[in-house]
């Protein structure tokens, strides 16, 4: 993450068509969530005190609000542009969700106080981070969590091949534009597609690892019980406990 991959959250024609854009180009990331959330080996009526790492607009939070009737959550965003989305969205939860803008390469200064959070989760943020920055963030995310705490993350993932990384580029390409259905010039044809994605790609600073790399840190960050807990061609939920 860089303050260039920040800033291209904060502009606010990026931010009106987010969750739209998410729909065409992740379509499975209600499933993701709801795997991360599967995971948490929690009462759904205990009152866990949790962060999201990139709130962006509020879709994790919200689904882990409603999942957890009792809990509340610090959304951690760098981009006001999102915040303000957030917030939109989670009117209904303002008495148990709080907002810090700010960048979570700094968790450590944002949220002072180790050992007091139960459960940390994020989706499609950490692969915009530098593999140092992300360890760092790591064990960061570990140092906040209580003994037995959570960290789960739905988020993108690199082939180990070049030739496996092309096909599911191939794959993803394809996805879009039949989900778009004609109905978005951006997505019109493969040719179109493939040129907003690597435009995007290069504004935000999109750095994913492989799943081996990503399970390691996960693992060298001091988290127990590791695992991919769902994985299809390059999205991954991931997380381990303290």
């Amino acid at each position: 993450m860089t303050e260039r991959s920040i800033a291209a959250y904060d502009v606010l024609q990026r931010v009106k068509t987010y969750d739209a854009d998410m729909e065409l180009m992740h379509p499975n990331r209600a499933k993701m969530v709801q795997v991360a959330l599967e995971v948490l080996p929690f009462p759904k009526t205990v009152s866990l005190r949790a962060i999201d790492l990139g709130i962006g607009t509020g879709y994790f939070t919200e689904r882990f609000l409603d999942h957890f009737a009792n809990s509340r959550v610090l959304g951690i965003d760098g981009a006001q542009a999102m915040v303000d989305l957030a917030k939109a969205r989670l009117r209904s939860f303002a008495s148990r969700v709080e907002f810090f803008i700010g960048d979570f390469r700094q968790l450590q200064q944002l949220v002072p106080g180790a050992g007091t959070i139960d459960v940390m989760f994020s989706a499609y943020a950490l692969h915009h981070l530098r593999r140092p920055d992300k360890e760092t963030v790591l064990k960061h995310v570990v140092e906040l969590l209580v003994p037995g705490g959570w960290f789960v993350n739905a988020d993108l993932i690199v082939a180990d091949s070049p030739a496996l990384q092309s096909r599911f580029q191939e794959l993803r390409v394809s996805g879009i534009v039949e989900r778009a259905s004609g109905s978005d010039n951006r997505f019109a044809d493969a040719g179109s597609t493939r040129r907003f994605l690597a435009d995007l790609e290069k504004n935000e600073r999109d750095q994913p690892l492989t799943l081996a790399e990503d399970l390691a840190l996960l693992r060298s960050s001091g988290l127990k019980n590791v695992s991919a807990f769902w994985l299809e061609y390059r999205e991954l939920v991931s997380g381990g406990q303290k």
